[in-house]
């Protein structure tokens, strides 16, 4: 029998995926054009590209973004993504790393929906449909652990409260640079990195520079992403 066609995702004139593997980019770009009729569908092969293109012409309607990206270290690519956007530019993650740990995290870091890469087309018409309307997209089998800890989804939501410029900071924080290299790095007086410090552990809830990389570190899925090379 023959499937019934899906019903076009309508609200989405430009969308932006973000993946540095060239036959699953592809894939995901049409997948999107068959789903979004109309959509101008733009690419980046790295966090960075991408953070590029929005900053040069704006946040699109929908970003559809891989973990592991050659630039990223964990979820730390969501949050300065999410940063970078507008409230209104929701993030689909698509990912071969599909655990329920990695699922919940990412939602924490203000994904608004999880794509397993194995998916089919109807998973992605779904997750569409759904930020579409505002709501939170999860794979059918996904269940939260129950042994999960709270206090690190509340990092992970505590991150994704800190503004572009502050995510950049911290990035550089984690580097092990000083405020006087942040500034020079940044173009900004050194006054303004220590007043963007001072709000970065507000949020962050911490007392020193120390806790705020402890914090940022939790983003990394404490090491569990798997070898760039290995994903498919």
């Amino acid at each position: 029998m023959t499937k019934a066609p899906q019903t076009p995702i309508n609200g989405i004139s430009r969308a932006l995926v973000i993946d540095d593997h060239p036959l699953f980019c592809d894939a995901l770009v049409l997948t999107l054009r068959a789903l979004c009729v109309g959509a101008r569908v733009e690419t980046a092969a790295s966090l960075d590209e991408g953070l590029t293109r929005v900053a040069e012409t704006g946040s699109p309607d929908i970003v559809l973004l891989d973990l592991n990206l050659p630039d990223v270290n964990g979820l730390d690519g969501l949050l300065r993504l999410r940063a970078a956007l507008g409230q209104n530019s929701p993030v689909i993650v698509v990912s071969s790393m599909a655990d329920n740990r990695t699922i919940s995290k990412a939602l924490a870091a203000g994904a608004a929906a999880f794509v397993p890469k194995h998916s089919q087309k109807p998973a992605f018409h779904k997750a569409l449909s759904a930020v579409r309307k505002g709501q939170v997209y999860t794979p059918e089998d996904y269940l939260p652990d129950a042994d999960e800890q709270p206090q690190e989804n509340d990092a992970m939501e505590r991150l994704s409260t800190l503004t572009n410029q502050q995510s950049r900071i911290l990035q550089l924080i984690c580097e092990g640079k000083l405020n006087k290299q942040i500034a020079y790095d940044l173009s900004i007086a050194e006054t303004t990195v220590k007043a963007h410090v001072t709000a970065i552990m507000r949020k962050l809830g911490v007392q020193s520079r120390t806790q705020a990389v402890l914090v940022a570190q939790d983003a990394r899925l404490g090491g569990g992403l798997p070898d760039h090379s290995q994903h498919a």
